[in-house]
């Protein structure tokens, strides 16, 4: 690991205006991927802005009936809110299907959303890789390609978002707020906060240098039946091949988001409509224009058979 400087914010607008005036700054909370990528050397910020005692950690009810959610709340303090297990059981059955006990005690939501892919061409600095040196290429395009993405891909980078808690929170309409360097407050609504590769993969959400998540926001709860199903090679501690977040009501109709297949959450509304219609009529319509390698083109299929589980479950 290389060396750093390190401080402590004291407000959220300061931990902005800090990472924005340093270079080569970044945020850290819980520290949970930042700090393996540094150690890798893949990650080499010349200094660390811990935002760890802003406040930023509490959930609370808000006017309309949603709920706001602290940028350092906890994975595990999240999953086991009585509102969120109640209201958004999806967000808990997804938050509960990533990583570790260890790990879900000390990531944050914030950091969660800004989790880096586990691509490993992205880990491997003896390989070309546009994510981590930009221009230099894409190992994944010739290489093995099995957990990497099939939709929303470009000639410059294949690999996905790896998480599980976004995934939730792109099925329910989730938002995110940010305070920016200069003190200006943002709301970003999850479907636009990550960043389709095209040929600047190494810029992944629509963030401006040294914007700090605050909080995220759930609108009213849905209703209906929550779901997530995630497809992996282990049973835990794997990141997913596949992953279905879906919300279906008494009517029969829904939404879905997918996982491990794309840069970010992958829902098309569209899809949404077809789901009265079938597994097989949802994932036409979501993945109508995936460009799968050879390695991967199971994903869809597998999504498919995924999500025909969730259905099934949601008529029994």
């Amino acid at each position: 690991m290389r060396s750093f400087t390190y401080e402590r914010a004291v407000t959220p607008a300061a931990a902005a205006a800090a990472v924005a005036s340093s270079e080569d700054a970044k945020f850290i909370a819980g520290g949970t991927n930042l700090l393996d990528l540094m150690k890798l050397e893949i990650e080499t910020p010349r200094h660390l802005v811990d935002v760890q005692d802003l406040g930023l950690d509490r959930i609370e009810d808000t006017p309309g009936g949603g709920l706001r959610i602290g940028t350092l709340v906890t994975n595990t303090a999240l999953s086991a809110h009585p509102r969120v297990r109640r209201d958004y059981a999806v967000l808990t059955r997804a938050i509960q299907a990533g990583a570790s006990g260890q790990l879900r005690n000390k990531a944050t939501t914030g950091g969660n959303l800004l989790q880096r892919t586990r691509c490993a061409y992205f880990y491997d600095p003896n390989m070309p890789c546009n994510k981590r040196r930009p221009g230099s290429g894409c190992a994944a395009l010739g290489g093995h390609s099995r957990q990497l993405g099939v939709i929303g891909t470009s000639d410059a980078c294949i690999a996905t978002y790896p998480g599980d808690m976004a995934v939730a929170m792109r099925v329910l309409d989730a938002t995110v707020e940010t305070i920016t360097p200069e003190g200006r407050e943002r709301s970003i609504p999850i479907a636009d906060f990550h960043r389709l590769w095209g040929d600047t993969p190494h810029i992944e959400t629509v963030l401006e240098p040294g914007e700090l998540i605050t909080a995220v926001t759930l609108p009213r709860p849905p209703g209906g039946q929550h779901f997530y199903h995630k497809v992996r090679d282990r049973r835990s501690y794997a990141f997913a091949l596949v992953s279905v977040a879906a919300v279906i009501l008494p009517d029969g109709t829904g939404r879905v988001a997918f996982g491990g297949v794309a840069p970010k959450p992958w829902r098309s509304e569209a899809a949404d409509a077809q789901i009265r219609n079938g597994a097989a009529a949802v994932v036409r319509t979501a993945f109508a224009d995936a460009r799968p390698t050879e390695d991967n083109a199971f994903k869809i299929p597998l999504a498919e058979r995924t999500l025909a589980g969730v259905l099934a479950e949601a008529r029994s």
